[in-house]
């Protein structure tokens, strides 16, 4: 199948492209370059820099399937600059699906966000509750949401909530609780909390790349789709880092109580199964560090880098 991937040198795109080329697809990565491209060279793989609001310079012909990752990733970056926000995430998606559907391609898979639910006192958030995003980031992706619906009749539309991602990629992020929370053990021998007892959804990035994957292969399964497998308070990763990482926690008050939950059963009744853990994303980012594999460098952490490279 030929793919064409949006954001495909971000966090989750290093990763998945190439598990898609291991997989026999033909994949063209579209991304703006604004970290770099991490990338490695394959025969069946066409790296293109460019801006996905400018829909001219998105060459689709031939493509069998789009997934869609182009964001400005979480809410501080997204808050930033809300006009270009607004213009990558809820615009930029617009032209893509009208693009898409004009050329008559069948298949488009979007990366949403399981916080366009925003706070909800519910245990389990359901894939059926409102939406009530806070940030500018979730209502673009909520608005990215609407209008891909809109073209379910034309095409397959898969729509993916997926949790806060963790774990190692070759464009990695350390501004993600999880990474972050090891990174600061690592170099600094402790680990700063605030508050802590706030709950956070989480999933491997192993999981949901292999989460794009297994829709490719399965048409079958469209909508919205939750992807979060442990919900697990901010204390209890610092606490998981420091089984692996001497380290001292020090638990700071905190002005943000909100906590995110999601459940997955609508995902898990797919056949779809998660095979790692956050201890799994912990154990894996020390020991890539201990090997000098990984640093703690200034372009893995979004907000500083778009502020000093970007805008």
């Amino acid at each position: 199948m030929r793919i064409f991937v949006t954001g495909a040198c971000g966090y989750k795109g290093s990763v998945l492209v190439p598990k898609l080329l291991a997989k026999g697809h033909s994949v063209t990565a579209f991304d703006i370059m604004w970290f770099g491209n991490f990338l490695q060279p394959h025969p069946a793989l066409t790296v293109v820099q460019g801006d996905i609001r400018n829909i001219d310079e998105v060459n689709l012909d031939d493509v069998d399937a789009i997934i869609h990752l182009s964001s400005v990733a979480n809410d501080p970056c997204g808050d930033l600059n809300p006009q270009l926000t607004w213009e990558i995430s809820c615009l930029a998606t617009m032209q893509l699906a009208d693009k898409a559907q004009r050329l008559g391609i069948k298949r488009f898979i979007y990366a949403s966000s399981g916080s366009v639910y925003g706070v909800k006192d519910e245990e389990q958030v359901t894939e059926d509750l409102e939406l009530l995003p806070i940030s500018e980031y979730n209502k673009t992706k909520m608005c990215g949401e609407r209008i891909l619906l809109s073209y379910k009749d034309d095409m397959v539309v898969q729509i993916v909530r997926p949790a806060t991602v963790c774990g190692f990629s070759p464009r990695m992020r350390l501004d993600v609780s999880v990474n972050m929370l090891t990174m600061q053990a690592l170099t600094n021998g402790r680990i700063t909390v605030f508050g802590g007892d706030q709950t956070r959804p989480n999933i491997h990035i192993d999981d949901i790349t292999d989460l794009y994957l297994f829709l490719i292969d399965h048409p079958e399964h469209t909508g919205v789709y939750n992807a979060g497998f442990e919900n697990i308070s901010i204390l209890q990763i610092a606490e998981l880092v420091a089984k692996h990482v001497p380290a001292e926690i020090i638990v700071t008050p905190s002005n943000d109580p909100r906590s995110y939950r999601v459940n997955s059963d609508k995902l898990l009744a797919t056949g779809f199964r998660p095979k790692k853990t956050v201890e799994d994303a912990v154990s894996e980012i020390v020991g890539l560090y201990r090997q000098n594999a990984l640093k703690d460098e200034e372009r893995f952490h979004n907000l500083k880098w778009m502020q000093k490279e970007v805008l």
